[in-house]
C-alpha cells in the first residue's frame, strides 16, 4: 500500500523504529483497521474526519484534500485506506521519491477517476517541478501541460475529474508552503497512549489468534513507544518466545523476559537510543551537540536520527532540542544511572 521497504544497512535492531519492513509490510494487511469504527487511538482526528466524510458523502461531493503527518508507524496509511473505504473510492498509491520526472505524476493524475482517492506517501520528497504540478490540480482540478519548446511551446490545460488527495509526512517542516497550503484538513498524529496501544495489542492478538493475558499487553504496550506499528511488531516477537519457551500464552512474565532479551527495556529504548544518548552524556557531556555530529559518532544516518529516534526520546522528555545543539535532560542521566551536571541547561529541564 505504498510503504517505505526497509533495509536499514546501518541499524541492526528494527524492532523500536517506526518505518515499515518487509515483514509489516505483510502482516499489517490483515491487522490494518478497514474503517473509522474499527480505529483505535487518535479520536479528535477519527470525530473529525467522520464528520468531513459525512458531509461530502451527502452533497456529493469529493472530500477535501488531507495531509497527515507524524512519525512513522502511528497510522497516516491506515488512516488513507480508511478515508477510500468510508467513501466508496479506488485508492491509488504513490511514494513520492518514486516519481522522478514531471510526466509521472501527469500520468497518474490522467488515469484516476471520479471521486477516487490519490495517497502520496513521504510528499515532503516531491521535487518542486514535480509539485507545481500539483498545484492547479488541487484547486483547479486541472492539468498544465507544455507542449513544444521554446518559441512554439504552448499550454495545453486538461480537466481533471474530482479526487482527494490524501498526503503523509513525517517531515511536516518540509512541505513547501504553497503545497501545504492547498491541503483542506491538516491533521497531526501523536504518539498513542499506552491504554490505546494496549486495545491495539489485544486486537491484533485476536485477528493472530495468540492467546494474551491483560498483563502481556500491558508490557509490550509500555515498550512500544507510543506506536502501534511497534506494538505490532513486539508481539509477533513475542509470540515466538511464548511458543518455544511456554505454552503459547504471552503473559506479563514471558513478555518482560522476551523484551529484556531483545534489549527492548521498560521505555522501549533499544541498544541504538541508549548509545546515542550515553554518547552525549558521556562524550559531549550532555550537549548541546549537534546532530551532525551525533550521527558521525554512532554512525547512523541524520534522517534516522531526526525522523525514528529523536521525535520518541523528546517526547518521554530524555531529549531536548535548542538552537545550540541536542541536549540530554536530567531524566536521562537518571535512566542510566549517571549524576546530572550541574549546568543550567540541565537544572532548568530538571524543574
Amino acid at each position: 500500500m505504498g510503504l517505505e521497504l526497509v533495509e536499514s544497512p546501518v541499524r541492526s535492531n528494527a524492532l523500536t523504529i517506526g518505518q515499515a519492513t518487509l515483514e509489516d509490510v505483510n502482516a499489517e494487511q490483515s491487522l490494518r483497521p478497514k474503517s473509522l469504527d474499527e480505529y483505535i487511538g487518535q479520536a479528535k482526528i477519527i470525530n473529525n474526519l467522520r464528520i468531513f466524510l459525512k458531509a461530502a458523502l451527502r452533497r456529493g461531493e469529493a472530500l477535501d484534500h488531507v495531509l497527515l503527518f507524524g512519525p512513522p508507524g502511528l497510522g497516516k496509511t491506515s488512516l488513507a485506506v480508511i478515508v477510500a473505504n468510508e467513501l466508496g473510492a479506488n485508492l491509488k498509491t504513490v511514494h513520492a521519491p518514486a516519481v522522478e520526472k514531471s510526466g509521472d505524476l501527469a500520468a497518474i493524475l490522467t488515469n484516476l477517476e471520479e471521486g477516487d482517492v490519490l495517497f502520496i506517501d513521504e510528499i515532503h520528497r516531491l521535487r518542486p517541478q514535480i509539485e507545481e504540478i500539483l498545484y492547479p490540480a488541487m484547486e483547479d482540478f486541472q492539468l498544465d501541460l507544455v507542449i513544444g519548446q521554446g518559441t512554439a511551446a504552448r499550454t495545453l490545460k486538461l480537466d481533471l475529474p474530482k479526487f482527494t488527495l490524501v498526503g503523509a509526512t513525517t517531515r511536516a517542516g518540509m512541505v513547501s508552503a504553497p503545497l501545504r497550503g492547498r491541503f483542506g484538513i491538516v491533521n497531526h498524529l501523536d504518539f498513542y497512549p499506552r491504554k490505546d496501544l494496549e486495545i491495539i495489542v489485544h486486537r491484533s492478538a485476536e485477528i493472530l489468534n495468540v492467546e494474551i493475558e491483560s498483563s502481556g499487553a500491558t508490557e509490550l504496550a509500555r515498550r512500544a513507544r507510543g506506536t502501534p506499528r511497534i506494538a505490532n511488531r513486539l508481539l509477533r516477537r513475542v509470540r515466538d518466545y511464548a511458543e518455544v519457551l511456554g505454552d503459547g500464552r504471552i503473559s506479563g512474565t514471558i513478555a518482560q523476559k522476551a523484551l529484556d532479551s531483545m534489549e527492548v527495556d521498560r521505555f522501549g529504548l533499544d541498544e541504538v537510543d541508549r548509545k546515542l544518548l550515553t554518547t552525549i552524556i558521556e562524550k559531549f557531556d550532555g550537549g548541546p551537540v549537534g546532530v551532525g555530529t551525533i550521527a558521525a559518532s554512532i554512525s547512523e544516518d541524520r534522517e534516522s536520527i531526526e525522523e525514528m529516534i529523536e521525535p520518541y526520546l523528546i517526547q518521554i522528555g530524555f531529549l531536548n532540542r535548542t538552537p545550540r545543539g541536542r541536549i540530554c535532560t536530567a531524566a536521562a542521566y537518571k535512566h542510566f544511572g549517571f549524576d546530572p551536571p550541574a549546568s543550567q541547561e540541565i537544572q532548568a529541564m530538571a524543574s
